[in-house]
């Protein structure tokens, strides 16, 4: 990050508030700039080694790099706790769990776009309570412990979402057409879409992003894994706003996501959830 001091302000601050997780979040912090030193290093790097999972997603040499560090230091400053990381598999779910996504949106990391980000949470008894989304590129930063409040370098005070209360005043941002398709939620989608203000499909972590900072009002996905969830998730509830599955359900386990400000979240559940059987 161009301010390297800006996490560390953010982490003293909300130290004086109380909360449990100051240390943790001392440790995301170090562990996305870890990430960010790594994966910068190997942006638009000509010999780039760029290859295909079983799944048929992309995963880069720096990827991996940035998940082995990760991995690491971790194991070194908290040998108790376990892990959950994107290129490497998992434990078994324990008391606490660091899950971690190198690189979200390695498709726009291989191809020079510059939205992409290392997504870091703490999750405790199956709960996010820490959340760092850091993405050098933009030279931007996000994060939020449970009770503690989201912060970002580009903001002097606590994040908040949108006050706006009606759909038809709302802008939305989804991503991946082809997979509200393969889920059978493409009527659903595009009833939102024609109740919404605006729709774009900004991407990955971002448009949760812009959801916690009052720039968008809705955000959806299908086809996730909780390390693509988990470090948002803390980020836009402590926002002020509700994350949620498609379906209604808490966390980031159920495979899909809706984050609001919180106001629109029940109306658009009504337009986005599966029918009942």
């Amino acid at each position: 990050m161009t301010d390297a001091a800006e996490p560390t302000r953010a982490s003293s601050s909300d130290r004086s508030t109380g909360t449990p997780w100051a240390d943790d979040l001392a440790l995301a912090l170090e562990l996305a700039d870890l990430a960010d030193a790594i994966s910068t290093e190997r942006y638009r790097s000509a010999d780039l080694h760029v290859s295909l999972k079983p799944d048929r997603s992309h995963v880069t040499d720096a990827d991996q790099a940035v998940e082995r560090a990760i991995r690491e230091r971790v194991a070194a400053a908290r040998p108790d706790d376990t892990f959950y990381g994107e290129e490497y598999g998992h434990d078994a779910p324990s008391h606490r769990q660091w899950v971690v996504d190198p690189i979200d949106g390695t498709a726009n990391f291989l191809r020079g776009v510059p939205v992409w980000a290392a997504l870091i949470s703490l999750v405790v008894d199956g709960v996010p309570v820490v959340g760092v989304v850091s993405a050098p590129a933009l030279d931007r930063r996000w994060w939020a412990t449970q009770g503690g409040g989201a912060f970002s370098t580009e903001h002097d005070g606590p994040l908040r979402v949108s006050g706006v209360r009606d759909l038809a005043d709302a802008s939305l941002s989804f991503n991946g057409l082809e997979y509200w398709i393969d889920a059978g939620r493409l009527p659903q989608l595009l009833e939102l879409t024609g109740r919404v203000w605006r729709t774009r499909a900004y991407g990955d972590f971002w448009s949760y992003m812009l959801v916690a900072e009052g720039a968008l009002d809705i955000a959806g996905e299908f086809d996730l894994q909780p390390y693509d969830m988990a470090a948002v998730a803390v980020v836009v509830e402590e926002a002020g706003g509700r994350f949620t599955s498609a379906d209604g359900q808490p966390g980031p386990w159920h495979g899909t996501a809706i984050a609001t400000n919180g106001l629109l979240h029940e109306s658009v559940l009504e337009v986005v959830a599966a029918p009942p059987a």
